[in-house]
């Protein structure tokens, strides 16, 4: 039996690919834009390791990861010629990556040109892919991404590379060119700046505050539910119908919390906010000013997906206070979003003015 392999010797020759991957090379072909010469070449980059008497893509992955690290390089040091080393880093590091890749495998369908013998791995493909069919944000892929890589479909993106690489007779640039959409759209240093949990990040870093976002995912309403916790408490939580629209929102309004704070007292004091209608009516019953009174000022979406957004109001003598929170799942967290929001308020210097003891004990 003759095993084929892509010697030095055989790299120039115009060789076929074997009769039963002629269609997925010619599908891969017309997916990349490059019609090879030596077609062999992209067979083995379509091949896994599984497949035995055939030789594997691992060694042209190698090939393919320092190529694109290198094209990338070059692209963004000639677009951003007055970016940071450490944003330089984080933009290619984050174009660069296993979930990059593997996400780009399946945008583009070279998982089904891949070549392989394991159930287990085409198991763990197929649960990739409509992992990343419900994903929109490519710049989550700047904090690590929603789920975990699948390295089998990043290999095959790196081979594919290397083979088009060694096919144009190792042009870097004319692989950049003829492989660039593969990798569209990438992250921009707009994305790097401007994206929530980055700004969220760096404030949290500013001001000596740990912070995290634990993710979970509501299966019978079908929204994923993003929870940002500064110094160990929550103090914000939002939700999405992925990971990546939950973790934005909750990280915005994470920070525009904790801006607020920052601007009122040059630094801040976390509030969780499943305790903030218990720390509101603490601090009523401290100024001595009425309890504070609730109202959902808005229910809406249908009956599986209910949300609502409530108002607070407190009477003082001064005159009323009222805010409305966040748009939440359930009453009660509609409730403690309007009344994180006063607490907020009320520590304003306007608000400070206020005067206690307005009302008989009785009130209380």
């Amino acid at each position: 039996m003759t095993i084929f392999s892509t010697t030095s010797a055989s790299l120039d020759r115009e060789l076929p690919p074997s009769p039963e991957m002629k269609d997925k090379v010619t599908a891969m072909e017309k997916i990349v834009g490059h019609n090879f010469k030596n077609k062999r070449l992209l067979e083995e980059a379509l091949t896994h390791p599984s497949v035995t008497n055939f030789p594997s893509y691992e060694r042209l992955a190698v090939l393919g990861d320092a190529a694109l690290g290198m094209a990338m390089s070059e692209h963004l040091f000639l677009v951003y010629p007055d970016m940071n080393q450490g944003d330089f880093s984080k933009l290619r590091s984050t174009n660069v990556s296993t979930m990059k890749f593997a996400r780009a495998a399946v945008k583009h369908g070279f998982d089904h040109c891949l070549r392989h013998n394991s159930p287990a791995l085409e198991i763990q493909v197929g649960e990739f892919a409509k992992a990343v069919s419900n994903e929109e944000d490519e710049t989550d892929l700047l904090y690590g991404g929603t789920m975990q890589p699948n390295h089998p479909l990043a290999d095959i993106v790196e081979a594919v590379a290397a083979a088009i690489y060694i096919d144009l007779n190792y042009d870097l640039h004319k692989l950049w060119k003829t492989f660039k959409h593969i990798l569209e759209p990438m992250v921009t240093l707009e994305d790097l700046l401007d994206h929530p949990v980055s700004n969220l990040f760096k404030f949290c870093q500013k001001h000596g505050k740990r912070f995290e976002i634990e993710k979970a995912r509501n299966y019978d309403k079908n929204i994923s539910i993003c929870d940002v916790y500064v110094d160990g408490n929550c103090i914000a939580s939002a939700y999405g119908k992925n990971i990546s629209i939950a973790k934005r929102h909750a990280a915005r309004e994470a920070l525009s919390k904790l801006s607020k704070f920052g601007i009122s007292y040059g630094s801040f004091e976390v509030v969780a906010e499943n305790e903030a209608k218990k720390i509101l009516k603490e601090l009523c019953e401290k100024k001595r000013i009425r309890k504070p009174t609730y109202r959902i000022e808005k229910e809406f979406g249908p009956e599986h997906e209910r949300r609502f957004v409530s108002s607070v109001e407190i009477e003082t003598l001064d005159g009323v206070l009222y805010k409305t929170g966040d748009e939440k799942p359930r009453k009660r967290d509609a409730e403690n979003s309007a009344a994180s929001l006063m607490i907020i308020m009320m520590n304003t210097k306007e608000a400070t003015k206020i005067k206690g003891g307005y009302f008989p004990e009785e009130a209380f």
